[in-house]
């Protein structure tokens, strides 16, 4: 075997990598992966069918001298050591100039610390975030490169092969320098734990307030899909509404416990909006609804507690069409949250991000895939200063519309007991955007009370303290 005979190498030969790979060799590039499992990599020969176009090996250095030079190498290995294992078990049979790319969710910090400790060593390397999850890695997942604009390069015509296209579109683009892929694939991962949280709050207010069977839910949510609200995560919801359970009668997710897990990166995204101090209130709640989800046995002790009201009557067509705007408000203000993000860390770590390209790449192939990005990256489009998506002219008169069935569900939702802090927060984080007087002034009269923390005048500028109560 030659070592120029691969294009492309990959490491981490599971679902993901495996279909990943595939559609590598799938457009006409040879790939070669690498697995400690034989079992993994007999597998994949076995799937690829041609060793020719698609090969494996156990052994690092077989791996490593069957790529052409400048060898590019994808990791699909869970965050965390793992990848600095891999990277140390690679270094030895790389040559200058060798290509790395971070496929896994890798804190953004660690990808700039990898890059700079390889860059004295000659090798370049890059985070590229990957969603669409195994089915997606297999027919075009979107694919969200930051780094090594040069390095990245020698890889473009391969991912831009593989990835989702939308009206033809691939749905990848060099994103930025430094860990400007990982920190995008982050935020996407917030986003989507607030869609996921948002979608699961409209189910639980349609069969606890309208007593939908899973029959309507089928129906409503696959109609949904075919208007404004046409996205990845509210098709698939129409699915599992039809899912048969295999092990006993009735339909599946009826009998999934109702425990969330989750794999850190909506978490960081949380934890990271607020080092820089932006606002993601949906995001958040979404992650601490999945923590409140795991006090499974304290839920069921505190609900023989505590008295809840009784839902209050209400006609079924009048709830369906409530909850289809009000989702539809909340999927808006999620994006808003996300992509506002985006742009503050653009500015403070110097990613110079184009937050067009990124809702257009979003389009197709990724979780959070919706027909609403089309109208957000063009709203960034006529406006790429754009300061947040509520600012945007086209937005206005669509978030105007739906606001005012949010604040009916929401208080409805109230009064009868029905936990929905997604879109309670959403609304919150709206009515708080858009006042021109919040009640923060009082907070810095306590502030400087309690601490001497000082004020700022509506009336004079400066810098103020007072002796209260003097």
């Amino acid at each position: 075997m030659k070592h120029t005979d691969y294009d492309f190498g990959l490491v981490g030969l599971g679902v993901m990598g495996r279909n990943f790979i595939l559609n590598v060799a799938d457009n006409n590039f040879k790939a070669f992966g690498y697995d400690l499992d034989q079992e993994k990599v007999d597998a994949l020969k076995t799937e690829g069918g041609n060793l020719e176009r698609v090969n494996a090996a156990t052994d690092i250095k077989t791996f490593v001298n069957a790529l052409a030079t400048p060898r590019k190498i994808m990791l699909l290995v869970p965050a965390g050591k793992i990848v600095d294992a891999v990277i140390e078990n690679l270094l030895p049979f790389l040559a200058k100039d060798d290509i790395i790319i971070d496929g896994g969710n890798s804190f953004f910090t660690d990808t700039d610390r990898r890059e700079a400790y390889l860059q004295e060593k000659g090798i370049h390397f890059f985070g590229s975030g990957v969603s669409g999850g195994a089915k997606g890695a297999r027919k075009g997942p979107s694919i969200m490169p930051g780094g090594n604009k040069e390095a990245y390069a020698h890889v473009k015509p391969i991912f831009e092969a593989v990835s989702a296209k939308y009206n033809g579109e691939p749905c990848v683009a060099y994103l930025g320098p430094k860990s400007a892929g990982n920190y995008v694939k982050m935020v996407h991962n917030g986003i989507e734990y607030g869609l996921m949280q948002l979608t699961s709050e409209i189910y639980d207010i349609l069969r606890k307030a309208g007593g939908l069977t899973n029959d309507e839910l089928h129906t409503v949510f696959d109609t949904w899909n075919k208007g404004r609200l046409q996205s990845f995560l509210v098709e698939i919801t129409a699915e599992i509404f039809n899912q048969k359970d295999d092990k006993s009668d009735g339909r599946l997710v009826d009998k999934i416990l109702d425990k969330a897990k989750q794999k850190g990166t909506g978490k960081w995204t949380s934890q990271n909006a607020m080092d820089l101090g932006i606002p993601v209130p949906s995001i958040d709640i979404a992650v601490s609804m999945r923590e409140i989800s795991s006090l499974k046995e304290e839920r069921v002790e505190a609900d023989g507690l505590y008295g809840r009201p009784e839902v209050a009557p209400i006609a079924k067509e009048d709830l369906i069409a409530m909850a289809e705007e009000a989702l539809y408000f909340a999927f808006i203000t999620t994006y808003a949250q996300g992509l506002h993000q985006l742009a503050d860390a653009s500015k403070e770590y110097k990613y110079e991000l184009d937050l067009s390209v990124i809702a257009k790449i979003w389009r197709a192939g990724c979780i959070i895939r919706a027909g609403l990005l089309a109208d957000i990256s063009s709203a960034y489009v006529e406006n790429k200063d754009l300061k947040n998506l509520l600012l945007a002219p086209s937005f206005v008169p669509k978030v105007q519309k739906a606001v005012p069935s949010s604040r009916k569900l929401v208080a409805y939702a109230a009064t009868s007991g029905i936990p929905m802090p997604g879109l309670s927060n959403s609304l919150t984080y709206f009515d708080a955007y858009t006042s021109s007087k919040l009640p923060l002034n009082l907070i810095q009269a306590q502030r400087d009370h309690f601490g001497s923390h000082t004020y700022e005048r509506t009336d004079v500028e400066g810098i103020f303290h007072t002796e209260w109560g003097a």
